[in-house]
């Protein structure tokens, strides 16, 4: 079943770590059938929503999206990113 890595930037600390990072984990991502459907900064937030920078990945599977996170080049990126962006990520199945 298809899942979504939804990815928010909820404080950004240094673009040029960040920059880093996602050269990084663009390939790790896709490597596992990750396909960014949306990115970028909400046009719209209601109730206690935010205008964080949001990224919307798609993967064929939990199982996919885990494995990419956990995956040797996507902690490289992280370890890239070393602090420079604070951030909240969560997985969540398709309906």
């Amino acid at each position: 079943m298809t899942a979504y890595w939804v990815n928010t930037v909820r404080e950004l600390k240094d673009a040029e770590k960040l920059a880093r990072y996602a050269e990084l984990a663009t390939p790790a991502i896709a490597a596992h059938g990750g396909r960014f459907i949306a990115r970028g900064l909400p046009q719209a937030a209601f109730e206690e929503g935010t205008l964080d920078r949001t990224a919307i990945i798609e993967f064929p599977s939990v199982d996919a999206a885990v494995a990419a996170y956990e995956s040797e080049g996507y902690q490289l990126a992280l370890a890239a990113l070393d602090g420079g962006a604070v951030r909240d990520i969560r997985i969540i199945p398709a309906v």
